[in-house]
């Protein structure tokens, strides 16, 4: 007997993307074989049924699977004995005419991505409709940049949905994951398979960056926090480009200006000093030079963002636009404490940080790269005799600790000895003078925190003049 499509009553369905013959052949098909369910759980659920009808079958399908019954017309039918939009399609004899649609497993995954991809495309049409209301709308807190943000949040996430992607994951599958992961650390030269810091022995502590972590790098004032970070940026992208990947890296800086950060970089790079450029007292070599290695470091896959006092979502927006456009390998945020959160009535800034970095956490998941993000510490480090940070000066910032995969605090004991500098000529300044030459030019990257991993102290060079971390000369 030939199958008929069973067509309910439908207004104006012509102008709408729906199926209405694929969604009856896949609820046939499951009420035939619940197994079936387990095939395209991760692709369809009620909601994106076009049909009123079909979308309440498929909700009452999806409990009775879920208490372990089985779903069948003979199961269904004390759930619409009495339901209106059934009545006008035949009664719950319409649920037994819809099994004679059913099909096979493979058949029934074919019309499960036919029914979600009419879904999606439902979906653009509201967001569509949603963005053209938005912007006839007089409202003056609605800025256009608001209404842009809204709506890319709104189309990158039906972009994830599309993917077809489950929240949990078969056991082997993981495992294949760890293995694919266990190789490609054998196949590196650096023998890690994170984004690589371009310090030798962090990145022997640490793997690299990895993928969904939030990396903290914390410090007191001027001990060098952002030159890590900038140092860090320039080495993944320089990576990223070494390789040629599509990809890029992220920099959000909310202290500096993107000039500033630039200048930075390239100072580091061309080991010319920033300030001589600055103030027109570089030679006309050092000046070629700095040029050249402008030059060289030009289409550098490296984005700056220099909105100052960012809020999270628009951060997280912005980075799912590079993400979308440009491929994205890593973000760093400098600092978290210049950022803020929508909520006009959060008053309390502990709790307004706390949101922060959980948004900073699940915006690396989201993406599945990296977020190192840069933290000031408590004053409470200035008041001890030992100057070295430790995770209990990170408690004064909410969740920063809690949220955090690795924290790294930066530590410059010069910094501190130079402000000790006793009278010149005394017995104690020969002191103070031999050790400030054995521990000039010297910084610690102390590892208060890794999940994935040991802690402990990475001892490093840095020259303040050009704002460069670089790994300890033998």
């Amino acid at each position: 007997m030939e199958k008929q499509s069973i067509q309910p009553n439908y207004s104006n369905t012509e102008d709408v993307p729906s199926n209405i013959e694929a969604e009856q052949h896949l609820l046939g098909s499951v009420m035939v074989n619940n197994e079936i369910l387990d095939e395209i759980a991760s692709i369809i659920n009620y909601e994106k049924f076009y049909d009123p009808i079909h979308k309440k079958i498929y909700e009452v399908i999806e409990n009775l699977n879920s208490k372990g019954m089985v779903a069948n017309p003979i199961t269904l039918k004390n759930f619409f004995e009495k339901n209106k939009g059934l009545e006008e399609v035949g009664g719950v004899e319409y649920l037994v005419k819809l099994t004679r649609f059913s099909s096979s497993t493979k058949q029934a995954i074919d019309y499960s991505k036919i029914v979600h991809e009419n879904f999606v495309k439902r979906e653009l049409l509201k967001i569509s409709t949603e963005i053209k209301d938005e912007t006839l709308d007089n409202d003056e807190e609605k800025s256009t940049e608001l209404i842009i943000e809204n709506a890319e949040k709104l189309l990158f996430d039906l972009a994830e949905r599309g993917t077809f992607s489950q929240s949990f994951m078969k056991f082997n599958l993981a495992l294949d994951q760890s293995i694919n992961m266990a190789e490609q650390a054998m196949k590196s030269d650096q023998g890690i398979v994170g984004v690589p810091t371009g310090l030798t022995d962090l990145d022997e502590k640490l793997g690299g960056l990895h993928k969904s972590d939030l990396v903290i790098i914390a410090g007191r004032p001027s001990m060098g926090k952002t030159a890590l970070a900038t140092n860090i940026a320039y080495h993944a992208a320089k990576n990223i480009q070494a390789k040629g990947l599509k990809s890029s890296v992220a920099f959000f800086s909310l202290e500096m200006s993107s000039e500033q950060l630039s200048t930075r970089i390239l100072s580091e790079q061309s080991r010319i000093k920033s300030n001589d450029i600055r103030r027109g007292k570089a030679t006309e070599e050092e000046l070629g030079r700095y040029i050249e290695t402008s030059r060289d470091i030009y289409d550098l896959p490296l984005y700056i963002d220099e909105t100052p006092a960012i809020t999270i979502s628009t951060l997280s927006n912005r980075a799912r636009r590079i993400k979308r456009l440009f491929g994205l390998n890593l973000i760093v945020v400098d600092y978290i404490q210049l950022m803020r959160t929508n909520s006009k009535k959060n008053d309390n800034r502990v709790q307004e940080v706390s949101e922060i970095t959980q948004g900073l956490k699940a915006l690396a998941k989201e993406l599945s790269v990296p977020v190192l993000a840069l933290s000031q510490l408590s004053r409470a480090v200035e008041q001890r005799e030992e100057k070295k940070p430790q995770l209990s000066d990170l408690r004064e910032s909410g969740s920063i600790e809690q949220d955090a995969d690795v924290v790294l605090f930066v530590y410059r004991e010069e910094y501190y000895e130079e402000k000790k500098q006793p009278k010149l000529g005394s017995i104690e300044h020969a002191e103070w003078q031999s050790k400030m030459n054995d521990i000039a030019g010297l910084a610690e990257i102390l590892i208060g925190k890794q999940r994935h991993g040991p802690t402990g102290n990475i001892q490093v060079e840095f020259e303040g003049m050009y704002t460069r971390f670089k790994d300890l000369s033998q």
